[in-house]
């Protein structure tokens, strides 16, 4: 029988119970409002600075809070800063504190506090590099206001504050912050919403947040990561359950109330059982990776790139994640998200038609490569990643690679892919992520297609006009500048092989319906949601 028909009659017939049946709660945690969350993967690791992953990132937004937030307009909004000021120079930003903002041990959110994160993030994000290259200062004014005086006016300032990419600029504590970004934290002192319980943290089982009460939500109604985010469960439990069946039976039994992204295979099982919900989680979708490692044989020559771009089949890849249904994926000739204004197909004709092995091949000899191994990291705890991986075993024995199938976890793809080291001794030749649609929707958070070398994402990537054409686009004078830009980038992009897109999906999640408040968008808000 194959894997997607054993996954349906499986979880149809409920073969598989739930995790052999889910811890059950003390006195004092069921007299709680509980909601019980599967989150997309194992919460591996908790420090959403030191890494990129989404399912840290999404755990990071109901601990701890930023000075601005994008709502689901794409457009950043106060959050935790009750006003700011710009020179006409545009070159002296000033910020002031809204009043009453707490930290979870109780102590106020002071400036000094969000200037040691604000400088912590910089050294790990793509804009806070930006800004940093042309900063002249940051210093606090008092304890409620700041200033940052630049050399050079950088006016996506706020676009840089309110980011969704990862890793956004979370602010902490001042002793927590001024840890070295490039090593984890080990205190998990937020200023969002939720706190998280750490004594009832199990890396691999699950992860605990309960509401904060000191925590002063915004007035405004909430939009993504804008606005009041109120919460109105006391307690959200993420239940780990990497595998898809278990998750369905888990949630058919009601024994979890919200399942963040079920595989596609099973989503006509769920339609069909009695009280559950089931969506598309986020209308601007996900872009597949196959991200290279440039700086080692044999991706770091373009011709491998090429060869590799040259004989993938988007449709395999996507129909590998989400099903034969074309209304779940699309093919990409480019790097920005489809249906937004930024997607363009110009310089990406390597992208269309059929699919020329025998050319790859030869593109590849070119490339000097003789047989040596390719070490492929695929998280097999990951629905998507799996997918994608068993698709790129075979794509690469195809083209004549020597494949070294690591078949890990997500959380040590997380911790290996930040390795530079050699593949033969612990580092890697590849391995598949994906960008969730906002973050691809233009060149602002967009990590994964910078290629700034040692400052750029995992892989490390080097072009410089790759980075004109970026800076180009920071300064564009409007839209139809912009266009232009991104156009110049898309190309530039494709003939460099920054990455390898892997095309567009859309992917379902599934609540049961006593659960309601849940919100389309790139992660899962907590806020509004509520549980009868």
């Amino acid at each position: 029988m194959e894997r997607r028909e054993f996954l349906k009659s499986a979880a149809a017939g409920g073969l598989i119970a739930a995790a052999g049946g889910l811890p059950s709660l003390s006195a004092a945690q069921s007299s709680k409002k509980t909601l019980r969350f599967v989150p997309q993967s194992d919460l591996a690791n908790f420090d959403p600075i030191w890494g990129t992953q989404y399912v840290v990132r999404n755990a990071s937004i109901m601990v701890w809070d930023m000075l601005y937030g994008i709502d689901a307009n794409m457009k950043s909004q106060r959050q935790m800063v009750e006003s700011e000021e710009v020179s006409s120079d545009g070159l002296t930003w000033t910020f002031t504190l809204r009043k009453g903002l707490k930290f979870h041990d109780g102590q106020p959110v002071l400036t000094k506090d969000v200037i040691a994160s604000l400088k912590r993030w910089q050294q790990r994000n793509s804009m806070g590099l930006m800004i940093r290259d042309i900063q002249a200062e940051i210093t606090p004014i008092d304890d409620m206001r700041f200033k940052w005086v630049l050399k050079k006016p950088f006016p996506k300032m706020l676009d840089a504050l309110g980011t969704l990419g990862t890793p956004c600029p979370f602010i902490m504590p001042e002793r927590i912050a001024q840890t070295d970004p490039f090593k984890q934290i080990t205190e998990y002192v937020g200023s969002g919403p939720m706190r998280f319980v750490r004594n009832e943290w199990v890396p691999g089982a699950k992860a605990v947040f309960e509401r904060f009460a000191d925590y002063v939500p915004r007035a405004e109604p909430a939009s993504w990561m804008a606005g009041g985010k109120k919460v109105l469960v006391d307690r959200v439990e993420w239940i780990i359950m990497p595998d898809p069946a278990t998750a369905s039976a888990a949630l058919q039994n009601g024994e979890i109330d919200w399942w963040e992204n079920p595989i596609a295979d099973l989503i006509p099982v769920l339609k069909s059982g009695s009280g559950i919900v089931t969506e598309i989680a986020d209308p601007l979708g996900n872009v597949g990776s196959f991200r290279m490692n440039h700086l080692y044989p044999p991706f770091n020559d373009v011709k491998a790139r090429r060869a590799v771009l040259m004989a993938m089949s988007q449709q395999d890849y996507m129909q590998a994640i989400v099903g034969e249904n074309p209304e779940l994926w699309k093919p990409m000739a480019g790097f920005f998200t489809p249906g937004t204004p930024a997607y363009t197909e110009v310089g990406g004709d390597i992208f269309k038609g059929p699919r020329d092995m025998d050319a790859a091949k030869k593109l590849l000899a070119e490339s000097g490569y003789k047989g040596e191994p390719v070490t492929c990291l695929v998280a097999q705890n990951q629905s998507i990643t799996k997918a994608m991986g068993d698709v790129t075993a075979d794509l690469l024995k195809r083209l004549g690679m020597n494949v070294d199938f690591v078949a890990t976890d997500w959380g040590t793809v997380g911790t290996r892919r930040a390795s530079k080291a050699p593949p033969a001794q612990g580092g890697w030749n590849m391995f598949h992520s994906w960008h969730v649609g906002a973050d691809c929707a233009n060149p602002a958070g967009y990590i994964a297609l910078r290629a700034n070398g040692d400052k750029a994402w995992f892989g490390w990537p080097k072009d410089d006009k790759i980075e004109t054409d970026v800076l180009a686009w920071y300064n564009a004078s409007g839209p139809a500048q912009e266009k232009s830009v991104i156009e110049a980038l898309n190309k530039e992009a494709t003939d460099f092989v920054v990455y390898a897109p892997t095309g567009f999906f859309l992917q379902y999640t599934a609540w049961r319906s006593n659960v309601t408040g849940i919100s389309k968008g790139p992660m899962p808000f907590i806020w509004g949601v509520d549980k009868a």
